[in-house]
């Protein structure tokens, strides 16, 4: 593996333009050549992953600059949820924004505007188990045997053919060990080029015929779950990433995280 870039750059792009002389009557044509060099980069402001052409808010989020570049990471919450002995799948909240764009699969934005087309990959790793500051048992401070998993796996561009989009796990990528780096997307020499959203999961809505994961979230009563950081807008649970504990942990009613490291590698 070459060097690892959180970060993306500047395009550079010469036209050629042909210009021909007005015609007489006896004809003489001379050919001019004429040039226009263009600078600049990709946006990069987070596109919706549905319509990649439309700008949206999400909210801040991590970025990087530089010529491999992240312009949007997730920042995955759960939420809360009803503690039971068995069925333990804990599913994350889907994307909202404060644009009035419906709710999304989670996703990651990529920009890649290297000269030439040098591939990179896409990889996750967990740093610790989910754990809590708060008042529990130190016995129980953490999520044991807990496992994070990304499942329907798509990739979306504006900027590209989808033909060079980089490769994507088919399974589901289950993060079982921490402190290990799992590969989720790969664009080998050849492909990745531009701009790319790594989707998990799909609205009601998408036009790809992605399979639907974004289910209305309710609390034990039936209410919809609301969330006040996105103007009181429906909170919908993704099914494409999910939390799994084993029924034998011991769950305590408190607040857990963990820490996400999204890695851009650029390929040797």
């Amino acid at each position: 593996m070459g060097k690892k870039f959180v970060l993306s750059i500047v395009c550079v792009v010469a036209f050629l333009i042909a210009q021909a002389q007005s015609h007489f009557a006896e004809e003489h044509e001379i050919t001019s050549k004429g040039t226009i060099k263009m600078k600049g980069q990709l946006p990069k402001d987070p596109v919706d992953p549905e319509h990649p052409e439309k700008p949206v808010d999400p909210g801040p989020g991590p970025s990087t600059d530089g010529l491999l570049r992240f312009d949007f990471a997730p920042k995955l919450k759960f939420g809360h949820n009803k503690i039971t002995k068995t069925d333990r799948k804990f599913y994350a909240n889907a994307q909202l924004f404060h644009d009035g764009t419906e709710a999304r699969g989670n996703y990651i934005q990529v920009t890649d505007s290297r000269p030439g087309i040098k591939g990179w990959e896409l990889q996750v790793r967990q740093e610790q188990q989910f754990t809590t500051l708060e008042g529990a048992k130190s016995t129980e401070k953490e999520l044991k045997g807990a496992s994070l998993s990304f499942d329907n796996i798509w990739v979306n561009s504006v900027t590209s053919s989808l033909d060079t989009a980089p490769e994507i796990s088919k399974d589901t990528i289950m993060v079982d060990k921490q402190a290990t780096t799992f590969p989720l997307a790969t664009a080998q020499s050849g492909q990745g080029k531009g701009q790319w959203v790594i989707i998990f999961g799909a609205s009601q809505s998408n036009p790809r015929n992605q399979k639907v994961t974004l289910e209305p979230k309710v609390d034990e009563f039936g209410t919809p779950v609301l969330d006040s950081e996105f103007e009181n807008q429906q909170v919908y649970d993704n099914h494409s990433i999910f939390l799994t504990v084993p029924n034998e942990t011991n769950i305590q009613a408190v607040q857990y995280q963990t820490e996400l490291t999204w890695v851009l590698a650029e390929l040797p």
